[in-house]
């Protein structure tokens, strides 16, 4: 406060002479400007004999120069205003930039938020518990489109590698990373206001999270914001009272409300407010009728002040970056002032849930395992693009591992994980429900079977309110607005088919039996085959004793007994191989498992790709039991890693019919030595569209007896055929590797001359159904006999059997205990033979312990 004689001089001289010493930046400070860079000066003018007082005021945290005015006069009370935010007028450059003063005060809020929020706290973690932002924090996809209505059943209805397809196809063009959130767009126009848009759990917290602490660690936005606020719509619900802009922020971070006031004064255009949750905030009509508020320091109601910033009426100049829910986009696109931009989270891509979980394990072998249990589901694969899933899995996974199970024991079930995901929004993001958890699950339930029976993912807002009492407000649901020629149409959706799924089977098991016979009825007609086939697996999961005691103490939900046994009984009926073992392998129950395969002849895909989730099923099941009798997998996409999923459980089998695609010698070694270390007596190996350079055969046939064991092998090149009798004792001493790379010169002599080193070999058969056997071919045949003294029988298919090479067997002599047989036609002509009409004498020729003789067959024609 201060008081000073005054002058007379005209009104307009003392005005000048203000405006002029308001830019003289030497003088001293008076007192404190307010943090709009407004003071008020308050002259009370008297004619007392003392001489007339100047009050000068201001709000505390503000500065102010003192003028000097001499020789003026001024009559009654002067308000002299400079401007700032929230208001109209310009400033100067002093009040722009930040003084020390200032820039220590952000250096420490820095410092603040490095330290708070480099750490998060999960949903299970114990008092004190913390891990590092940085351990967990993955970058999510966030693409800046909407996306029309086939792109999002696209999204919805994929699964597993077509998933991974649909995202990628997004990620090449429509993709952003979080340092161009602001940036301009195609047209050079900067938007002031982003829209974040993610499902429940799909990162959006995170994300924040993460900007925050990249801000204050100097490694994001650094020159584009001075400073930046975090507020939570969550928090802000649990404000009484009517409070000012700069005592809801104030309540929301370490500084106080005068260096709140002194940031934003120096800072208007570079301040970033980041609000997370709008889908959050308790809206009240309020927002609507209240007078427009325009000043950081007029008082409303919480949720009012939010709003007048979102609309622009506080700090028009500011950045906001807004994350919501699906469900609460319009109305947030209706609040906030523009230019907008519109970016959603996508979760991660395959890439990106790699990464978390490496992160996660923060241990390479550890890691590696989990990853390749969840890859090969397709379904959990698609459901980790979510990330709060991601945690859970390596969550449960982590545990197990720590308990010392093995891989097996690792992996949960599918419904298992969907249970979970379901309890933690039920727990963590379901604030204010307006109706109790199992009557909200049970409304889900009815929507999802609804699309479930009339084939559709995107249900229309009629229909979901019909079912639904507060869509907006419900985590499990998405919500879409799609252009509709002039108009625009709301459309809702699960976070994606499986979910639908899994609230299908989720209503059925609480129906008595008479209703959930009559509705599994009906979704099992043939028109509905491939929905009855996704839903049964999530029936038979919750039926898991685990799943139905987290069901009924969390969340109320009882499976009717009668229902249980309905759906026990009907895996003993006719059967779907796979379904079978999907169902077997969700209610993960040993002993069931056991009484169901037993009485089961064998398992078959025939013609239908084998998944990498069926290979899982498939491997848990028959580890359940000793011995299965026949497996057959034939033209079903069975890949090299599909293929080494079941081969620890091929041996199981007594059968085994195989179509691999594409092999290459070293797996085929693998799966012969896999499959004789058990009880199997028959292997069919059909080599598919093989690569004869990195492949020897086209075909193997093993049949393994108690004495003699035979292998036909079908080379995948020029070579003949053929088929190798042993002692079973001498089978493992094959060195197929050294058999294969014989096949792969293809050259006959080299073939020959390893297959007589073949110790225990008791019989053979040649296929040679074009080659002649001329001269040199009989002498080599009779040096293979003496070079394998075990064989005791060796029989040629071949062609035609030239009369030079009869000549050389007519001549020879083998061991008595060694019969030779030759079966073709006979030629008499010679090499240069067209084996014309006079070739066609069918015969067999034998060379033994009788000698040699011909048997003709059939006669020559002509």
């Amino acid at each position: 406060m201060s008081s000073r004689k005054i002058v007379t001089r005209p009104v307009w001289c003392l005005l000048y002479a203000f405006s002029v010493l308001l830019n003289e930046q030497n003088h001293r400070k008076l007192t404190e400007m307010d943090f709009f860079g407004k003071f008020r000066t308050n002259q009370n003018i008297s004619r007392a004999h003392a001489g007339l007082n100047v009050n000068t005021a201001a709000r505390s945290g503000s500065n102010v120069t003192e003028p000097i005015f001499t020789n003026n006069t001024i009559a009654g009370n002067v308000h002299i205003i400079h401007n700032a935010p929230g208001f109209t007028g310009d400033r100067t450059y002093s009040e722009k930039t930040p003084t020390s003063a200032m820039r220590s005060v952000i250096l420490k809020y820095k410092k603040q938020i490095c330290s708070e929020y480099q750490y998060v706290t999960e949903y299970n973690s114990l008092p004190g518990e913390q891990v590092l932002l940085s351990e967990r924090y993955t970058q999510p996809l966030i693409l800046q489109k909407h996306r029309d209505q086939k792109e999002r059943e696209e999204e919805l209805c994929s699964s597993g590698e077509s998933f991974q397809q649909v995202l990628n196809s997004r990620n090449s063009h429509e993709s952003v990373h979080l340092n161009s959130l602001f940036n301009p767009d195609g047209h050079e126009i900067s938007s002031n206001a982003v829209i974040l848009q993610g499902n429940s759990g799909n990162g959006k917290s995170f994300t924040v999270q993460k900007i925050m602490l990249d801000w204050a660690s100097g490694d994001l936005y650094k020159e584009q914001f001075g400073i930046v606020f975090h507020l939570k719509c969550k928090e802000i619900n649990c404000i009484s009272g009517k409070k000012s802009l700069v005592e809801v922020l104030s309540n929301s971070c370490s500084l106080t409300s005068d260096q709140i006031s002194q940031t934003i004064q120096h800072s208007t255009e570079k301040v970033l407010f980041i609000i997370d949750g709008f889908d959050e905030l308790r809206l009240t009509q309020d927002i609507y009728h209240m007078s427009p508020n325009t000043d950081v320091l007029q008082k409303a109601p919480p949720e009012v002040t939010l709003c007048a910033l979102l609309r622009g009426r506080i700090l028009p100049e500011s950045f906001l970056l807004v994350t919501t829910r699906s469900t609460a986009t319009d109305t947030l696109g209706k609040l906030l002032k523009g230019p907008q931009r519109f970016t959603e989270i996508m979760g991660f891509s395959e890439m990106g849930v790699e990464e978390y979980f490496q992160k996660f394990f923060q241990n390479e072998e550890l890691f590696k395992k989990a990853y390749e249990c969840v890859k090969a589901n397709e379904t959990l694969i698609t459901a980790c693009s979510i990330p709060v899933i991601c945690w859970i899995i390596c969550t449960v996974m982590r545990e197990r591992f720590s308990d010392g199970a093995d891989m097996m024991s690792g992996l949960e079930t599918t419904t298992s994980i969907y249970v979970d995901f379901v309890s933690t929004l039920l727990d963590y993001h379901c604030q204010g429900l307006s109706q109790s958890v199992p009557s909200l699950l049970r409304s889900l339930g009815q929507l999802a079977e609804r699309g479930m029976l009339e084939q559709q993912v995107l249900f229309d807002e009629k229909t979901v309110y019909e079912t639904i009492s507060d869509p907006a407000g419900n985590p499990f649901l998405c919500k879409f607005l799609f252009k509709r020629r002039i108009s625009q149409e709301t459309m809702f959706s699960f976070m994606h088919l499986s979910f639908q799924e899994f609230f299908t089977a989720l209503y059925y098991i609480s129906l008595d039996s008479k209703t959930f016979k009559g509705k599994l009825t009906k979704l099992r007609s043939y028109y509905h085959k491939s929905r009855f086939a996704a839903v049964m697996p999530f029936l038979f999961g919750l039926l898991n004793e685990d799943v139905t005691g987290t069901l009924k103490r969390k969340h109320g939900v009882l499976v009717h007994p009668n229902t249980q046994n309905h759906l026990k009984e009907s895996l003993f009926k006719p059967y779907d191989s796979l379904l079978t073992l999907h169902c077997l392998y969700e209610l993960h129950e040993e002993s069931f498992v056991k009484e169901v395969l037993n009485g089961k002849a064998d398992i078959y895909v025939m013609y239908d790709p084998l998944r990498r989730t069926d290979c899982w099923a498939l491997l848990y099941c028959c580890q359940c039991c000793q011995c299965m009798k026949e497996l057959t997998l034939h033209c079903c996409q069975l890949t090299s890693e599909k293929l080494s999923m079941i081969l620890p459980v091929l041996h199981k089998f007594e059968s085994l019919r195989l179509t691999p695609e594409s092999p290459e010698d070293s797996e085929l070694v693998d799966l012969i030595h896999a499959v004789m270390r058990g009880q199997t007596r028959r292997v069919q190996i059909d080599s598919v569209h093989a690569d004869s350079n990195t492949c020897s055969i086209n075909k193997l046939d093993m049949t393994i007896c108690e004495e003699l064991s035979r292998i036909y092998i079908g080379p995948n090149n020029c070579l003949p055929s053929f088929s190798l009798t042993f002692l079973q004792s001498n089978l493992i001493n094959i060195d197929w590797p050294n058999l294969f790379r014989a096949l792969q010169t293809e050259n006959k002599d080299v073939l020959m001359f390893y297959i007589s080193c073949l110790s225990g070999l008791k019989k053979m058969e040649l296929c040679v159904s074009v080659n002649s056997v001329t001269e040199s071919w009989a002498i080599q045949i009779i040096s293979f006999i003496k070079n394998c003294p075990s064989l005791t029988e060796l029989r040629i298919n071949c062609g035609w059997i030239l009369e030079e090479g009869i000549r050389v067997l007519q001549k020879s002599h083998i061991r008595p205990d060694c019969a030779l047989t030759f079966h073709g036609y006979r030629c008499k002509t010679g090499e240069q033979c067209s084996h014309g009409n006079d070739c066609n004498e069918w015969v067999e020729i034998h060379l033994n312990a009788l000698g040699f003789s011909v048997e003709i067959l059939r006669p020559a024609l002509f």
